[in-house]
């Protein structure tokens, strides 16, 4: 069996795809690189065809219909037989040294006596023409270096985990039924949310594995892209709001994160209903928020009425400057401009 199965889902990716699928060959023989073309057009499935021809024991290429990056995922998952399950996106790629310091983690582990259910590690925003780049790093909210549980987990607001922060168990996510909606944007944030009841044991190494590009004019975090699909942003935002009632999660930390992972998901919303400068997005947040208010009264009070969710909602002066921090937590959440 393989140590860490990793899925690259492609969509047209002929232009950049190699650069990460060398990346991730350097892992050798303990990992499972799977290539899902998404029903491309371009020559995506060509070059996975030759990588997997190339490296039969390391690589598959696996050829569907186009269902989005969610399916892409899907399939991915339904594929892997490593002991661990990484997400890699085809226009990024991993950090060689970090990537080494990972696999030796994950084997040391799986010779303790603890059950790992989730490693997470730092990633880099390569944003197209900065000067600096900027990490995405935990070491002020985790414990580094040791198998922990929620108890020991203090994050700060504008801290969350990310696809690129997170490597799950495979077996985990068989058994919380994960299944990402085909043909919408943003399922990466159900990606690192709807499994989190099922993680108890959780450790963090300290490296900058992931390496996040940023700069394409079409990228899903392109801020007038977000905006142009802000009916794909509410349709995640509503399945996160409806896998769990938050406000009965056992665990206080737990149900502290989550609860926050939900306010920034309607912040964003809200934001870019707001940006947009349309009746009818403003409408769409007024439903959201009075959906949720049916669904779940005590979360909506305390979403409603939390710093950020009086900045989306407040008139006047005040709540545009609110608004305006929430519009900065949005941008660095997603690390557009």
């Amino acid at each position: 069996m393989k140590l860490l199965s990793i899925a690259i889902p492609c969509y047209n990716s002929e232009a950049y795809m190699e650069k990460c699928i060398e990346s991730l060959l350097k892992g050798g023989e303990e990992v499972e690189i799977i290539v899902v073309n998404d029903g491309s057009s371009d020559r995506t499935a060509e070059i996975a065809d030759a990588y997997a021809e190339k490296y039969p024991t390391i690589i598959k290429a696996i050829h569907q219909e186009n269902g989005g990056h969610g399916e892409a995922v899907n399939a991915g998952i339904r594929n892997a037989t490593g002991l661990y399950f990484k997400v890699v996106d085809s226009d990024d790629w991993v950090n060689e040294e970090a990537y080494k310091q990972i696999l030796k983690t994950l084997e040391e582990l799986t010779r303790g006596p603890q059950t790992l259910d989730m490693l997470i590690s730092n990633f880099v925003y390569e944003k197209q023409g900065a000067s600096r780049k900027k990490v995405m790093q935990y070491r002020r909210c985790l414990p580094v270096n040791e198998i922990f549980g929620w108890d020991s987990v203090h994050m700060s607001k504008g801290k969350y985990l990310l696809m690129h922060s997170i490597i799950y168990r495979t077996k985990l996510l068989h058994e919380c039924g994960l299944e990402l909606p085909k043909h919408t944007f943003y399922v990466d944030n159900i990606f690192v949310y709807q499994p989190l009841p099922h993680v108890k044991n959780m450790y963090y190494l300290d490296v900058n594995f992931y390496r996040y590009f940023i700069g394409r004019s079409a990228q899903s975090v392109n801020e007038q892209v977000m905006i142009g699909r802000i009916d794909q942003q509410l349709r995640v935002t509503k399945l996160m709001l409806g896998y769990y009632d938050v406000t009965k999660i056992p665990n206080r930390k737990l149900k502290h994160y989550m609860t926050s992972y939900l306010e920034i998901m309607m912040t964003i919303c809200s934001v870019l209903a707001i940006k947009s400068g349309t009746e009818e997005n403003m409408e769409k947040k007024k439903e959201l928020w009075e959906s949720l208010k049916k669904q779940n009264l005590a979360l909506w009070l305390r979403l409603r009425f939390g710093f950020l969710g009086q900045g989306c909602n407040l008139p006047g002066k005040g709540g545009r400057e609110l608004l305006i921090l929430g519009y900065k937590i949005t941008q660095k959440f997603y690390g557009f401009n």
